[in-house]
């Protein structure tokens, strides 16, 4: 893989999260039935997943199906469902092979149950792999999460484990999905929307934001990398001047 040089491989972003949209316009316009973009769009979670391990990305979270897309028509759900078992199956050796730790964020207990088997049996098959973290966002939702972590301290409130006022972020942190990884540093979304469709929203507080045209199934591994540069060119203050970070020049 040829790397281009306006990569620093020495401030790539140790957590990307991406919202891969786009998928049925593609087909669309293609005049395909919107399965079809899910199918090639595929293709693309393959080459990203690819591209970010072997250039050093940790952790890669990919927006994969949101509770919200259970309120698509049966045929599209059943569809995905089977996209993504194939997926996993067909992904378990390469995954295995480049040492790709896979897991799922979100309510894995909402899928079918031969998807939720295949997904666990992957899971616990890269269970030890330390290249690369793949999250997959399944059955996913940003203020469910919340919602799920406030319930989790609240019991802890009620029986008397957990002061009200030690409640802080690394708490509030330690009780989502992600606990134990690193913040997105830079949020992807393809297809050309401006929005972060309740999307890791405690998480990607402080993440750099990119939007693109570009439809998923058209996100390749020259579209990842003008991505990393364009982040790379930004400046990161967390509320301080730019005087206090340093200039990237």
């Amino acid at each position: 893989m040829t790397i281009p040089d306006s990569i620093d491989l020495n401030r790539l972003p140790k957590h990307v999260a991406i919202v891969m949209d786009g998928n049925g316009r593609w087909a669309k316009k293609r005049r395909k039935p919107r399965l079809y973009g899910h199918k090639v769009g595929a293709d693309s979670v393959r080459e990203i997943v690819e591209t970010s391990c072997e250039i050093g990305v940790g952790h890669l979270t990919l927006y994969a199906f949101s509770s919200e897309n259970w309120n698509r028509p049966k045929q599209e759900v059943s569809g995905l469902m089977n996209i993504l078992n194939s997926y996993l199956v067909s992904e378990l050796e390469r995954m295995e092979k480049n040492q790709i730790r896979l897991n799922c964020i979100g309510n894995a207990a909402q899928l079918p149950d031969g998807v939720r088997q295949t997904l666990f049996n992957s899971i616990k098959r890269t269970q030890k792999n330390d290249k690369l973290v793949l999250n997959l966002a399944l059955s996913y939702g940003a203020r469910d999460e919340l919602c799920r972590a406030t319930r989790t301290i609240a019991e802890l409130c009620k029986n008397g484990t957990l002061q009200p006022e030690q409640i802080d972020h690394q708490l509030i942190s330690n009780n989502l999905y992600t606990a134990g990884q690193p913040d997105p540093d830079l949020l992807i979304r393809t297809g050309g929307e401006s929005r972060l469709s309740n999307f890791l929203l405690w998480q990607a507080s402080y993440a750099e934001i990119y939007f693109t045209e570009t439809m998923w199934p058209d996100f390749r591994r020259d579209a990842y990398f003008q991505a990393l540069t364009n982040f790379q060119k930004r400046e990161r203050r967390y509320g301080k001047t730019t005087e206090q970070v340093g200039s990237r020049g």
